[in-house]
């Protein structure tokens, strides 16, 4: 019974961690709409990244866009389908239908990896003075975006925010296959990158 429990806390302890780790939040003491607190003011920029649940990701950038977190969202990702529009095309459009102005969206049509994604969008922060962006993407993904966009933008301030709970993932990701596959992939990904650099 001893080895019972002692198996059970010590998966609880890995569930919980796992999730936390892969999860920051920089928004998570902040209200709805931004404000004047320590890492509570408005970005630059929003920037949310395809893959995964896709759609998921772009709502939640819109959303923050809608609460005045930043005056401008980029969107990164190649096309899935190459005979089909890009990802980040299709993120454009779901955030004209929500009513967001032309003007305000910026898309990068070429990352197919999350490497991709930040390297490609270092032109976008330079060419519109972008000092500061919020970073979203999904909750198992949002660890290694947040260092694979860090590492190459010295000069921009990267603050996380995952969506909370999408199609692949949820606070019960542990209760399924996939949700351990994305975690302990995820989180193998993060061990190369500190041991052998970014890929």
């Amino acid at each position: 019974m001893k080895t019972i429990i002692a198996i059970i806390v010590a998966l609880a302890i890995v569930v919980i961690g796992l999730t936390m780790y892969l999860a920051p939040d920089d928004l998570a003491d902040c209200g709805d709409a931004p404000d004047g607190a320590t890492m509570c003011e408005p970005a630059d920029a929003i920037v949310a990244v395809s893959g995964g649940d896709t759609t998921a990701r772009t709502e939640e950038a819109i959303q923050l866009y809608q609460m005045g977190w930043a005056p401008k969202l980029i969107f990164s990702g190649a096309a899935q389908d190459k005979s089909g529009p890009s990802n980040a095309e299709v993120m454009r459009r779901l955030a004209l239908d929500s009513g967001v102005p032309e003007s305000d969206i910026i898309i990068e049509e070429y990352g197919e990896t999350t490497k991709q994604n930040a390297e490609n969008t270092l032109s976008i922060f330079t060419e519109n003075n972008i000092s500061s962006v919020i970073l979203v993407t999904s909750a198992y993904h949002q660890r290694r975006a947040g260092l694979e966009f860090s590492s190459r933008t010295a000069e921009v301030a990267v603050r996380n925010h995952p969506v909370a709970s999408d199609h692949q993932w949820s606070a019960f990701w542990w209760a399924t296959p996939m949700g351990w596959f994305l975690a302990l992939g995820e989180f193998t990904k993060i061990i190369a990158f500190y041991v052998v650099g970014s890929r």
